[in-house]
């Protein structure tokens, strides 16, 4: 597969690598600032800017991967239950493997919630 085409359907986890990234940047600049400074207030901004604003960017990484993790997951449940709506025409109403089976209660048609 080529980058391009990768990089444009894995465009969530593309850009949650890159938030996370972005944030570990914002880190170790905080950290080469704070490293310069004896004195504890001169020290402040630079944990206040980086180390916050570089937790923050990690958090937003992470959750656009759980994000894209879940989508992957959905999709697939997408996929299964078009494939059970469909079933008998995929397999045919004279088979055997689906005389006398009743459909449950869940798959009349009607979109169960958990």
């Amino acid at each position: 597969m080529k980058l391009k085409q990768w990089l444009r359907a894995q465009w969530d986890r593309v850009g949650a690598v890159g938030f996370v990234v972005a944030g570990l940047l914002v880190l170790l600049a905080g950290w080469i600032g704070i490293s310069g400074k004896d004195l504890p207030s001169a020290q402040m901004p630079y944990i206040v800017s980086g180390g916050i604003f570089g937790l923050t960017l990690i958090g937003i990484g992470a959750t656009a991967w759980l994000s894209a993790d879940l989508r992957d997951e959905w999709r697939k449940l997408d996929d299964l239950h078009d494939l059970l709506e469909h079933i008998e025409d995929i397999v045919g109403p004279d088979r055997p493997a689906l005389q006398g089976v009743e459909a449950p209660a869940a798959l009349d048609g009607t979109r169960v919630l958990a």
